[in-house]
C-alpha cells in the first residue's frame, strides 16, 4: 500500500530540525535566565479573591476603585457573575474586612468573596510539587517505553518530551506570561499526548522492523520514512481535533482557562513536529550509532 508522503525523507529533513531545536533550546535558556517566568499567584505569595456577583459590574468602574484604595499591585478579571483579583502583596485581615464591604456598598451588596491566600513556603512548595509532578512523568515514560519497547526508544521519547515542555516553558518565559498551577496542567497534559504520538510512529517502526531486512543504512531510513509516513495522517488528525477544542476553550473560555489553553495550543503543534522530526530520526541514528550496517555501494555503468 502506498501512502502520500512515502517518498519523503523525514529522516534527512530532521538534520535542519535538530539545529533548529538546539539553538532554540539555547535561546530558551538565555530567556529563562534572563526574564526568569512569571509567576502566579500559585508560585508567589499574594492574595486571591474571587467575587461572585448578582448584577453585571463595569470593569472600568472596579479598576477605579481599586486603585483609589490601599490594596497593592493586582491584576483582575472580570465576567458577568465573577470578579477575579490576584494582589502580590497577602492582604492583611483589616484590609480584606475593608474591601469586602467597599466593595458591596459602592456595587453589589448581594456580592459573596472567596479569599485564599499563599504564604511563600506554600508557593516554593507549590513549585517543587510542580517540578517533581513533572520529574516523575518523565522517569515514567522511560520506564514505560523501555519494557514495552528498549531504551533507545526510551531516550528518544524522553528526549523528545522534555523539548517540548521546555519550549512551551521558554514561550512562556519571553512573552511574560503566567505561570499557574493550569499551566502545569497542560504541560502535563501535552507529556500525555506528545508520548502518545511517539509511541504509535515507534509501534509501527518495530513491526515494520520484523519484516525488514537491515543491510545498509539506507534500509534502516527506509523503515523510520516508512513508519512516519504510515502514521502521519492519524498524527495530523488526531493534533487538529485537539488543538481546535484547546483554540475553542482559548476563544471562548473563561479569563481562568487562557493560559491552560494557550499552553495546549503551543505544545500540541510543537509535539507533533517533534514526534515525528525528532524522536523518530533520533531514534534512527541511536540504532545506527550502536550496530553499523553497511554503506549502498553506487552501481558502476556498463
Amino acid at each position: 500500500m502506498r501512502y502520500k508522503w512515502q517518498n519523503f525523507n523525514f529522516v534527512k529533513a530532521a538534520r535542519p530540525v535538530f539545529i533548529a531545536a538546539i539553538i532554540l533550546v539555547l535561546a530558551g535558556i538565555v530567556s529563562i535566565s534572563v526574564f526568569g517566568m512569571n509567576y502566579g499567584i500559585d508560585f508567589k505569595s499574594g492574595s486571591s479573591v474571587d467575587i461572585s456577583v448578582s448584577k453585571p459590574v463595569e470593569k472600568a468602574k472596579v479598576e477605579e476603585f481599586l486603585n483609589s484604595e490601599d490594596f497593592g499591585k493586582y491584576t483582575f478579571t472580570s465576567g458577568e457573575e465573577r470578579i477575579s483579583i490576584r494582589f502580590e502583596e497577602a492582604l492583611t485581615e483589616a484590609q480584606q474586612q475593608k474591601l469586602d464591604a467597599d466593595f458591596k456598598s459602592k456595587f453589589d451588596e448581594s456580592a459573596s468573596f472567596e479569599i485564599n491566600i499563599v504564604d511563600v513556603e506554600i508557593a516554593k512548595e507549590q513549585e517543587l510539587n510542580a517540578l517533581y509532578g513533572i520529574l516523575i512523568a518523565s522517569v515514567g515514560i522511560v520506564i514505560y517505553v523501555a519494557i514495552r519497547f528498549e531504551w533507545r526508544f526510551a531516550i528518544s521519547a524522553v528526549i523528545s518530551l522534555l523539548f517540548v515542555a521546555f519550549m512551551v516553558i521558554s514561550i512562556f518565559s519571553f512573552f511574560r506570561l503566567e505561570v499557574n498551577l493550569p499551566f502545569i496542567l497542560a504541560i502535563l497534559t501535552i507529556i500525555g499526548y506528545s508520548i502518545n504520538d511517539t509511541v504509535v510512529i515507534f509501534d509501527r517502526i518495530r513491526e515494520n522492523l520484523r519484516f525488514a531486512k537491515l543491510k545498509t543504512d539506507a534500509d534502516l531510513t527506509e523503515v523510520v520514512n516508512t513508519s512516519i509516513s504510515q502514521t502521519l495522517t492519524r498524527s495530523i488528525n488526531t493534533v487538529i481535533t485537539v488543538a481546535f477544542a484547546a483554540i475553542c476553550l482559548f476563544a471562548f473560555g473563561s479569563e481562568a482557562l487562557k493560559m491552560f489553553s494557550l499552553a495546549m495550543i503551543l505544545g500540541l503543534l510543537i509535539g507533533a513536529a517533534s514526534s515525528i522530526f525528532i524522536a523518530s530520526p533520533l531514534w534512527h541514528l541511536l540504532r545506527r550509532k550502536a550496530k553499523p550496517h553497511k554503506t549502498a555501494k553506487p552501481q558502476n555503468a556498463s
